[in-house]
């Protein structure tokens, strides 16, 4: 039988894959035998992602591009289908968070996460798409957030653009189900990376940070979640696995929207 979650002879764009979640999933594609394709906004980003791939055994290939100007993304795609072919999954992954309290935060700071967390995954999707229908075939993967479904202080501009998220997905499914392009969503819980070290560091007095206390105890796995478990999830979605699943946001998240946490001692 063939395996049904082989991704062999595909070819799949994560954005912003350089480091962090997008590139671990990129590591799961490779493994599945996917061809991996990144882009960062600067050159730099994008040498030191080539290095790490290539450490890793994977022979990626980069580009320079900005997910909001759709310019650079229609030229991006075009040379993407030229120098390494027609694009069958996309991982619509980059993207910003700013903690500012929404009374304090200027429209602009706001404007700039809903542009490149949910502008960034329109004009990206809108560049496959037109591809994807001629062939008949492709896998979208938003990557939304709890965020998606809950509220939090200080997030207001990233909660509403992975909320504004959530049903986009739901809307290319609706829109291009008939092409057999599967459009879903992946929205991770938090995710033990480099950037949240800090949020887990043993405090001097030897207690546990506030916040890494919050999260295990709201989550029902009691930990953080490491970056390779997102793996498994997103070449499901990604594979012909999940060609009955579409419009669907998997939350790997600990079960933590399923608890309504520990009581206080």
């Amino acid at each position: 039988m063939t395996n049904p979650f082989s991704l062999e002879g595909k070819i799949a764009l994560i954005t912003g894959a350089s480091y962090g979640i997008g590139f671990n999933i990129a590591k799961a594609f490779h493994a599945a035998g996917a061809t991996i394709v990144f882009n960062d906004i600067k050159q730099e980003l994008v040498d030191k992602g080539l290095a790490s791939y290539k450490e890793e055994g994977i022979e990626a290939h980069g580009y320079v591009c900005d997910v909001t100007n759709e310019a650079q993304v229609q030229e991006m795609v075009g040379k993407i289908e030229k120098e390494v072919g027609e694009i069958d999954i996309l991982v619509n992954n980059a993207g910003i968070i700013k903690r500012i309290p929404m009374h304090e935060m200027k429209r602009e700071e706001f404007q700039q996460v809903i542009d490149i967390d949910l502008v960034g995954p329109f004009i990206v999707s809108k560049a496959v798409l037109p591809s994807m229908m001629r062939r008949r075939h492709g896998k979208i993967i938003n990557i939304c957030s709890m965020m998606s479904e809950l509220g939090r202080e200080t997030v207001s501009a990233y909660a509403a653009a992975k909320g504004g998220l959530k049903m986009l997905t739901r809307n290319i499914c609706s829109e291009y189900g008939e092409y057999n392009i599967q459009c879903n969503g992946i929205g991770p819980g938090y995710i033990a990376t480099p950037q949240t070290a800090p949020l887990r560091e043993t405090q001097p007095d030897g207690s546990r940070h506030p916040f890494d206390s919050f999260i295990c105890a709201k989550t029902p796995a009691g930990r953080w979640l490491d970056p390779s478990e997102l793996g498994g999830p997103a070449v499901f979605l990604a594979s012909s696995a999940s060609d009955a699943v579409n419009g669907h946001v998997l939350y790997v998240d600990g079960g933590i929207l399923a608890y309504i946490g520990k009581q206080p001692k």
